[in-house]
């Protein structure tokens, strides 16, 4: 987008200032919004601004505030779910993107508030959230089998158990340093989460001397340096984590074959981190601050989840002692369904 020009004082920036400035002085000075975060948004509006100019016939910097119209926005969200193929969650996230520049604009360019007030009530779309999938205990030390003699079965090992110890994302730990490893007194990895949120989990004990076990092995691994490298030295990506885990529970079916029916990713393993805490009677706010959940309303679902509590819940409570009489309709009431 060309550079916008500055307006005359008093009046309303133009549309281009208006973008230009949500995400260099808003998001980022302002907010100090992560790369990942300022990406996401920007994708969101290159995306709107894209389908804007084929329906509109006008092109982003002759835009203004006044032509996003709630109509516009509907469009584009069922554009993204048709053509893109996007699922309901993308598409949310979208709305979430063009919500957050055009509550940023509409207090700069009042005379736009209303239109910009309007496009606001565009709902998020609701969706049927799948239960969370997670592996038994079995199953996850199945996975994480021994290491070997070789220096990928070592890593390969390392990675799985940071991933169980500390139930991370895979972006955390495939970001950890070895400077972020501390292995004196109570030894613990410090990971930056979602939104530049630091925190420290603490390491059993097995998982701290792998640690100490692979540094000796590779002490060209520096401060700075990943703790878990590919064969390049560079830091591994997420498809290199999806690929060692797959031959991870490739190899565990043997001894395990359930496994075989269940579809395992880095975030199963998230999942099953926290599902195990919970089964073990961590309290789930303490379960939040270890997965670094931003609300507790995201913890809440490994208790949804957990049937075999909730089982043992059913056990503590004594079935009424009812005798069911079968149920016999009405005339009025057959009629009444039989003209639905």
């Amino acid at each position: 987008m060309p550079e916008a020009r500055h307006p005359r004082k008093g009046s309303p920036p133009s549309f281009p200032a208006l973008v230009q400035q949500f995400f260099t002085e808003y998001l980022v000075a302002q907010r100090a919004m992560s790369p990942r975060t300022v990406a996401s948004y920007r994708d969101a509006m290159t995306l709107f601004l894209g389908y804007a100019t084929e329906q509109l016939g006008k092109t982003p910097t002759a835009m203004q505030l006044m032509d996003i119209t709630p109509e516009l926005v509907l469009k584009f969200l069922a554009h993204l779910e048709r053509e893109r193929h996007n699922a309901v969650r993308s598409r949310n996230l979208r709305l979430t993107a063009l919500r957050a520049f055009l509550k940023f604009a509409g207090r700069r360019d009042v005379t736009a508030l209303h239109a910009v007030e309007r496009v606001m009530a565009v709902p998020m779309k609701r969706f049927e959230r799948p239960l969370l999938g997670h592996l038994t205990r079995p199953e996850m030390i199945a996975v994480l089998g021994q290491p070997g003699t070789e220096w990928t079965s070592q890593r390969d090992h390392l990675l799985l158990s940071l991933l169980y110890n500390t139930g991370a994302r895979v972006s955390e730990i495939v970001g950890v340093r070895v400077v972020d490893v501390v292995l004196d007194g109570a030894a613990c990895v410090h990971l930056q989460g979602k939104g530049r949120k630091d925190r420290s989990v603490p390491l059993w004990k097995s998982t701290a001397a792998s640690i100490r076990a692979w540094l000796r092995a590779n002490p060209q691994l520096r401060a700075s340096a990943a703790l878990l490298p590919n064969r390049s030295g560079h830091p591994m990506t997420r498809c290199n984590v999806a690929q060692r885990l797959a031959l991870a529970v490739q190899r565990a079916s043997a001894d395990q074959p359930s496994l075989k029916t269940k579809r395992v990713s880095p975030h199963t393993v998230r999942h099953t981190t926290a599902m195990h805490l919970l089964q073990s009677g961590v309290p789930f706010n303490i379960i939040a601050l270890w997965l670094g959940h931003e609300s507790t309303n995201t913890t809440h679902r490994y208790v949804e989840a957990n049937l075999e509590m909730k089982e043992k819940a059913l056990a503590r409570l004594e079935a009424p002692d009812i005798k069911l009489k079968r149920f016999r309709a009405s005339d009025d009431l057959m009629k009444f369904l039989q003209t639905l």
